[in-house]
Formats: structure tokens, sequence, C-alpha cells
């Protein structure tokens, strides 16, 4: 899925637990004990972003750990992202707006509350069938790890 298009920074610089930073917010400190987040307000603040007002889409990374990642993504009506594969199982649920999820076999429509589950290296890509925003959640097994290693 997307690699932080929004925020782009070296991983290598980045701790484990923290979160991206960039020139319009500050890298966070995350813990998994417990990390409430605002879906709402999270694709308010990806829609006022300069990469929002120039291009079809734009993402933040909300959580990246060693075995977890969580992205929320803007896509414009008509915007895609193009075929590609997560290394881990993946979740796509459809926050607003409606989605197409086109997979080497099938399309998937995916309206506003809507979820799929994708498993690791399953090619895909993402259409926006309306202005939409969805969360990304992927999730490495130990195994998974320990081959990209």
């Amino acid at each position: 899925m997307p690699s932080d298009q929004a925020n782009t920074s070296s991983s290598s610089t980045r701790a484990d637990g923290q979160t991206d930073g960039g020139a319009e917010r500050p890298a966070d400190e995350a813990t998994l004990v417990a990390i409430p987040l605002d879906l709402a307000a999270e694709v308010e603040h990806l829609h006022q972003q300069e990469s929002w007002r120039k291009g079809d889409h734009t993402a933040r990374t909300l959580i990246k750990q060693p075995d977890l990642r969580v992205v929320v993504t803007a896509l414009r009506q008509g915007g895609r992202i193009e075929e590609h594969r997560a290394p881990g199982r993946i979740t796509i649920q459809t926050l607003t707006g409606r989605l197409r999820l086109h997979t080497h076999d099938k399309d998937i429509d995916l309206p506003a509350g809507h979820i799929v589950v994708l498993e690791p290296g399953a090619a895909h890509d993402v259409e926006a069938l309306d202005e939409s925003a969805f969360l990304l959640t992927i999730v490495w097994s130990a195994r998974a790890q320990q081959a990209a290693e």
C-alpha cells in the first residue's frame, strides 16, 4: 500500500514505535499499551496537507511497529494506487467514500464502513470511486520478519 507519501522520512533514523514526522507535524512516540486515535480528525488533517492540495492522494502513518503498521490514506475521486503487494496480511477499511479494490481474480467494492482482508503478497490496486479515506493495517508474522531480514 502507500509508502507514507505525505510524510516521508528515513526509517533508519526513526526508532521502533516512533511515527513519521514532517515539516507540518513532529514525530510522535507511540507505545502499544493504548493508542487512542480520532480517525475523523486524522482524515481532516490529511485534507489540510500540501500533498492533498497538489495531488490525488496523501497518507499518514499512525502506528509503526516492527510487526504492525497502521496508515490512514485520503484518495481523490478517480485517484488510483497502482498495483502492488504488501509483505504482510493487510486490512483495508473504508472510512469515507467508496473504493474499488482490484485483485488478480476479482473486483471488490468497498463503501464506507466495509473492510477487506488480503493475504501476504496478494497483488492489488485501489481506486477511489468517490473522494475517499481508508485505514490500512499491515501485520507481519515473526516468520515473515525473519525472512525479510
